[in-house]
C-alpha cells in the first residue's frame, strides 16, 4: 500500500512530510471546521472571518496553515481572496493513516496470537491473587479499629 502512495504522490520523505502538515494542520478544531466549509463549496476569507470569534488575521492564518499543507488552494477573484479545500490532499492524508491503521492492526493480531498460545500452553493454575491487591476485599484495619 506503501508503494501505491509513492507511485502516485513522490518519494516517502514527501508523502510524510505532507502527511505530517496535514497531521498539524487538522489538529486544530479551528482548522478542520474550515477545511470542512471550503470543500464544500470555495469561501472567500472574508466570509470565513465572519463565522469565528476571531480576526480576520488569525482566519488567514489557519488557512495560511491549511495551505502549507496542501489541504487548501487560495485565488484572487477580485480583490477577494477564494479559499478551495483540495479533497485529494485529504484522501492522502487518510491513506496514509490507513496505512499506520493497518501496521497496528496486524501488530495486535499478532499479539493476541501470541497471547492465545501462551495462554493454550499454560501448565500452571493462574497464581491466586494477593488478597492486599484485590479490590474487592476489605482493607486490614489496625487492630484498634476492628471493634
Amino acid at each position: 500500500m506503501c508503494n501505491q502512495m509513492v507511485a502516485h504522490s513522490g518519494s516517502v520523505a514527501d508523502v510524510q512530510e505532507r502527511t505530517s502538515l496535514a497531521l498539524h494542520a487538522l489538529a486544530d478544531a479551528t482548522r478542520r471546521d474550515i477545511l470542512a466549509r471550503t470543500l464544500g463549496r470555495e469561501q472567500s476569507i472574508s466570509t470565513l472571518a465572519g463565522a469565528y470569534p476571531m480576526t480576520f488575521a488569525a482566519v488567514q492564518k489557519h488557512v495560511g496553515v491549511l495551505e502549507r499543507a496542501g489541504l487548501v488552494t487560495k485565488h484572487r477573484r477580485g480583490r477577494e481572496q477564494i479559499i478551495r479545500g483540495e479533497v485529494d490532499a485529504l484522501r492522502e492524508t487518510r491513506r496514509a493513516l490507513q496505512v499506520l491503521e493497518d501496521v497496528w492492526r496486524t501488530r495486535l493480531e499478532t499479539f493476541g496470537d501470541v497471547l492465545a498460545e501462551v495462554t493454550a500452553h499454560r501448565t500452571e493454575p493462574p497464581r491466586e491473587l494477593d488478597p492486599r491487591l484485590d479490590p474487592a476485599s476489605p482493607p486490614d484495619l489496625p487492630k484498634e479499629e476492628r471493634t
